[in-house]
């Protein structure tokens, strides 16, 4: 995994390679709710941690819903205590936030200045119900300002390959404009990393403070894509702020 970093800020994306998951979850799998041995799930979890030079128990994992809830980290959950959430937020160094995704955006955004950093699960129900925007408003209320927020989005299905029903795209482009697309074979589809960056844009973050991946998941070997694969892992986006010690 490559580390980008800002100041005391790390952003990094994982991929499928590393692991020690079995087919169909080859290789690094990192969620545990997908059908793979826990076993495995665990070990990878651990090794994408210590890869990027975090504590695996400090690395906080979401139950996801596709809903637009962000909760606020202040220290390590246990399992069994994870929210039911789609976007986290913390000012605590050294604390890892990550999001899974196997078609859908991952976005990971930070104020360096401020000390806060968030990682938002966006696909099209997500960012349709507004998880970004409510992610800013989150880090906001923090501290955190807009035009210091410096935002990354990784691999997702693009709107070139996400189709979906007519309707359904008619009534995200109602909520969302900028996610009207069409398939490359001339399909209604949805353009979910669009509509995430019009969001992020209204919300107040200049597009040249951001990393747009430019990786379609469903075009990509190295990604996991539910909608190629159905039965598949998730690889995730993590961001931290790094330790003082770390960062000097």
């Amino acid at each position: 995994m490559e580390i980008y970093e800002h100041g005391r800020v790390r952003f990094a994306f994982s991929d499928r390679h590393g692991g020690v998951s079995a087919a169909p979850y080859g290789s690094l799998n990192l969620a545990d709710h997908v059908g793979d041995d826990p076993a495995a799930v665990l070990r990878n979890r651990g090794l994408a941690a210590t890869g990027l030079g975090l504590d695996p128990e400090r690395v906080l994992y979401l139950t996801q819903v596709h809903g637009a809830e962000v909760a606020v980290a202040e220290e390590p959950w246990a399992d069994a205590e994870r929210p039911e959430a789609d976007a986290s937020v913390t000012a605590v160094p050294g604390l890892g936030l990550a999001i899974m995704v196997a078609d859908c955006t991952p976005v990971l955004l930070a104020d360096p200045e401020a000390g806060i950093v968030a990682t938002a699960h966006a696909g099209r129900p997500g960012m349709a119900a507004g998880v970004v925007p409510a992610t800013v408003a989150r880090m906001v209320s923090l501290g955190a300002e807009p035009a210091r927020i410096i935002a990354y989005t990784g691999p997702a299905v693009c709107g070139s390959c996400y189709e979906v029903p007519e309707a359904m795209r008619a009534d995200v482009a109602a909520r969302v404009p900028e996610s009207f697309a069409t398939t490359s074979w001339g399909t209604p589809a949805v353009d979910v990393p669009g509509g995430v960056w019009a969001q992020l844009a209204a919300a107040g973050i200049a597009p040249e403070h951001g990393h747009r991946s430019e990786i379609c998941a469903m075009e990509s070997k190295d990604h996991y894509s539910y909608r190629r694969e159905g039965a598949t892992g998730r690889f995730a986006g993590f961001v931290w702020l790094a330790d003082a010690a770390d960062a000097a």
